[in-house]
């Protein structure tokens, strides 16, 4: 292990992560000199430029700048990388990126937020409120803030919220002063083998909590007895009264909700949520109760709550008017599109959904094809992408055409991206909405055009 402030080079293979480019942007914060490749330019790479980052797309071992400091990796690069085994052949210190989180989170007060869906909003919601009430936080997020445009920044308070990541065990390097465990579902099965595996890591993930520290988790969670009862423990749930904290009196508005806070001990009145999704609500009743716990005035709270923006990707508005609405989610696992798509139902019951789905990794499409079936079906029109390989590469006989043989009382329709701008320009949904953890975020913005045209 290497002290954080000797670090002065540091190199980022597959910087354009989202949690690789929080970390870039932290080091760069600290007047580091921080460069990176990645396979693909997007967006977050050409902001990544714009700051100062210097940021290429070729597999040059050429480009690696001479001796750094650290070299840091994401689980996501293949073990053959040009760049990743020129590294190895010299001798450099090459680490996860579980690993620098775990350096820069070992002398600070910690929320760390986990879960197989959920985490995201809830983890930027949490850091939102600290930062907009005056508290002060440091932020390592696996989103972008629409509030910020930025899933990374700094304060002067030595308290951190960070994503907790299950990919690849991540999140068990991490050790929590507050905790929240937003759901266990299986995923990630080409990792950990079996749904029973999932579970053993988020348990021993709760028992990372320092002593004295505090657990929040939602009541679904089966595995709940074997979580870290030596610590503080309260659950949270939409409706049912019997958690510590729920939601009463829920009033959709506008797109989004009101709602009262409930518990055994206090509450919060009116609240006002300006984002969709019902799970969001959920999402609100955890990083209320994290502000509580750290004593965070009530008013503060609930202005925080209702200047939330939310974060891209994460049930984010494209276009939001009367005759037409396009919404755009992260949704990638078969609980999540359930929730996306109850979600919608909550706000937009007359009109028809038509859902474009990109699935990601041949692996997740055949170990859950079913329960995506199943979730798929509760739209009215459904348009699959071609499967999003990102890591891996092809299953046999694992494609878009046999997840859509498992519909079969549902309009699917199997189409190419070309296909797909074509199909929107000439029947002009009126509820469209694009899901996947793949590259669709691409086609955004030519959605987008297509519909106001």
């Amino acid at each position: 292990m290497i002290e954080i402030k000797n670090i002065q080079t540091i190199y980022f293979i597959g910087i354009g992560g989202i949690g690789m480019s929080a970390l870039a942007r932290y080091f760069h914060a600290k007047g580091a000199c921080v460069s990176g490749y990645d396979r693909t330019e997007t967006a977050l790479t050409k902001q990544l430029i714009t700051e100062g980052i210097d940021v290429h797309y070729d597999e040059n071992p050429q480009l690696v700048p001479s001796n750094p400091d650290v070299v840091v990796y994401t689980p996501a690069i293949p073990v053959n990388n040009k760049e990743l085994v020129y590294c190895a052949e010299h001798g450099y210190l090459i680490v996860k990126r579980s690993n620098v989180l775990q350096w820069i989170t070992l002398n600070s007060f910690n929320i760390c937020v986990s879960g197989t869906h959920g985490k995201t909003t809830t983890s930027t919601m949490i850091a939102h409120i600290l930062r907009h009430s005056g508290y002060g936080c440091s932020a390592f997020l696996g989103g972008i803030s629409a509030n910020y445009q930025t899933n990374f920044w700094s304060s002067e308070n030595n308290v951190v919220v960070a994503e907790a990541d299950e990919y690849d065990r991540s999140f068990l390097k991490l050790t929590p002063n507050i905790a929240i465990v937003t759901a266990i579902d299986p995923d990630h099965l080409d990792i950990y083998g079996t749904p029973k595996a999932v579970e053993e890591a988020f348990i021993a993930f709760t028992h990372k909590i320092k002593s004295g520290g505090t657990l929040i988790y939602h009541t679904a969670i089966t595995c709940a007895a074997q979580l870290n009862k030596q610590v503080k423990n309260f659950t949270y749930s939409l409706y049912n009264s019997v958690p510590y904290i729920h939601a009463t009196q829920i009033q959709v508005q506008s797109g989004g909700y009101t709602f009262s806070v409930q518990t055994n001990d206090w509450q919060l009145t009116s609240v006002q949520l300006n984002m969709g999704g019902m799970y969001n609500i959920e999402n609100a009743l955890a990083a209320i109760l994290v502000a509580k716990q750290l004593g965070i005035a009530d008013h503060l709270i609930k202005e925080s709550i209702e200047t939330f923006k939310g974060v891209k990707r994460r049930f984010e508005y494209i276009l939001k008017n009367p005759q037409q609405v396009f919404i755009d989610d992260y949704a990638h696992h078969p609980a999540e599109l359930e929730a996306l798509i109850h979600g919608i139902r909550s706000l937009y019951s007359n009109k028809k959904m038509v859902l474009v789905f990109q699935p990601h990794l041949y692996s997740r499409t055949r170990d859950f094809a079913d329960a995506f079936a199943k979730s798929l079906q509760n739209a009215d029109q459904v348009i699959l992408l071609p499967i999003y390989p990102a890591r891996e590469l092809p299953i046999p006989g694992i494609d878009s055409e046999w997840l859509a043989s498992k519909m079969k009382d549902t309009n699917v329709l199997i189409l190419s991206k070309d296909e797909l701008l074509q199909w929107v320009n000439l029947h002009r949904p009126e509820l469209l909405v694009t899901a996947g953890a793949g590259d669709i975020d691409k086609l955004i913005e030519p959605l987008k055009q297509q519909l106001i045209q």
